[in-house]
């Protein structure tokens, strides 16, 4: 069914009706209004009547968008990273994000939905509605890993790199063929841990320990060897994969080639990789540990490869791999040797407006294509769509509305996420969001001049249990 296939005009009666704005899909655009009833779209016209009205005139009305790739209250060693539940799912619903995917990391010998049964309690304090990838660290018990399917999380995270965390090529093998007789999807962190393995312990050797020798310690060889890798391994398996934060080149073509063979695999990227580069990492002493995050930030020519896969379609995604750690008291921990430093950086809030601006406005991709890797792809990858990531009737009423004249110029102080720093410091934006609603509630909202300011409730945010009938 298709956006633009709208009644004329309804006698109904709806709970809410967005009135007067301009409808976005993944492939559509059209002026229209939007009825909501008990939480869900119930109907796209004209001269639609509701007990309340939302005059959206001027304004972009697109589904709320998914953030695939969150690390939220993520024991990363001594410390842990500093936006929980609450925070970090308040911080995405002022920036237009209404569903969130996090992750599981079951400890050592521990039952696979026993771990899943501690993070769905640790995130009853969720704003917004959420899902859960399950990490696995080896090769699982088939009935284990069809319990946890059955469970609602279809999507499997591994790793070619991090102790404990990391699969040699014949465990590898093993687990990809344990995820496709379940019907699942693979999720891959790809970075040769032989590679950073070495460069680290060069450079430590050499007496380079600030966070200056982060990014050659984990070179784009590192990233794009192990993306061809994990994709061979995949096309011998015949499993589907799904790369995250993918940041060079290399791993940009290594995928489109994987594409170009017929395999199905796709990429994720994030805002970091389209807009930051490794200059952030020669900030005077210690402030580069600002940026420390793997992978590191890579060069500009990196960013012009990202933004040009994104537009053609090699990229399927954008995530934010949101991890914040606060510069002062966790990321200092690493102020003798980078590789202490805690790996991560915040951006679940600023992802929309920032593909916006630099996405949309300076003509890298269109309004469509923004909705779609923003909201409608995630969805469609992770067994969320039409429920989440669509306004077609029957979808949860997720709305964003989104203002293009908006301007804010990003600053700790403007944002809601719980860290003392951003990575986008005095960006200038113009487009942000006003309105957020979460399955028909109004979670967030802006005031006249300022970002939005969070109206909803803790605890709101619903476990969405995933199925991934439309993976193709």
């Amino acid at each position: 069914m298709s956006i633009a296939n709208v009644d004329k005009q309804s006698a109904d009666l709806y709970d809410l009706v967005i009135q007067g704005g301009t409808l976005l899909s993944a492939s559509e655009t059209v002026q229209a209004d939007l009825g909501i009833r008990d939480g869900v779209v119930a109907a796209l016209g004209h001269n639609l009547q509701g007990a309340e009205v939302v005059d959206a005139r001027g304004l972009l009305v697109l589904p709320g968008a998914v953030d695939p790739h969150v690390h939220l209250a993520m024991p990363a060693g001594a410390t842990t990273s500093s936006d929980n539940w609450e925070t970090g799912t308040i911080a995405a619903a002022c920036g237009g994000t209404t569903t969130v995917i996090d992750f599981i990391e079951p400890g050592p010998g521990e039952a696979l939905l026993d771990a899943f049964e501690k993070r769905r309690a640790e995130a009853s304090d969720a704003a917004i509605d959420y899902g859960l990838h399950m990490t696995l660290t080896q090769a699982p018990d088939a009935g284990e890993l069809s319990a946890v399917v059955a469970a609602g999380m279809p999507s499997f995270k591994t790793y070619t790199t991090y102790e404990g965390f990391r699969l040699d090529d014949a465990t590898f093998l093993r687990v990809m063929q344990a995820v496709r007789d379940v019907g699942g999807l693979i999720l891959v962190h790809a970075e040769s841990d032989a590679i950073t393995a070495w460069c680290r312990q060069a450079l430590l050797m050499a007496g380079e320990t600030g966070p200056q020798a982060h990014p050659r310690s984990r070179p784009a060889i590192a990233e794009g060897e192990a993306i061809a890798r994990v994709l061979a391994l995949a096309k011998v398996v015949g499993v589907p994969l799904y790369i995250v934060h993918i940041s060079t080149a290399l791993g940009a073509t290594a995928l489109a080639w994987a594409q170009a063979g017929g395999q199905l695999a796709y990429g994720e990227t994030c805002p970091q990789y389209l807009l930051l580069t490794d200059e952030e990492y020669e900030r005077p002493g210690f402030e580069g540990a600002k940026f420390v995050c793997a992978p590191p930030l890579r060069a500009a020519r990196d960013n012009a490869a990202l933004w040009e896969a994104l537009a053609g379609g090699t990229l399927s995604t954008v995530g934010t791999d949101h991890c914040p750690f606060n510069y002062r008291g966790q990321k200092d921990l690493g102020r003798d040797s980078f590789p202490s430093i805690p790996g991560g950086l915040p951006g679940v809030e600023s992802r929309l407006a920032l593909l916006y601006t630099f996405g949309v406005r300076q003509g890298r991709i269109s309004l469509n294509r923004w909705v779609e890797v923003c909201c409608t792809a995630p969805a469609r990858l992770f067994g969320l769509y039409p429920r989440k990531g669509t306004l077609l009737p029957g979808a949860d009423a997720d709305v964003v509305l989104f203002d293009p004249e908006k301007r804010i110029t990003l600053s700790q102080a403007v944002l809601h996420e719980n860290v003392d720093y951003t990575p986008y410091e005095g960006l200038a934006l113009h487009g942000y969001p006003v309105m957020a609603l979460s399955r028909g509630h109004v979670v967030a909202q802006a005031a006249r001049e300022g970002p939005l300011n969070f109206v909803g409730k803790k605890g709101h945010g619903q476990y969405l249990a995933r199925a991934l009938s439309l993976l193709r």
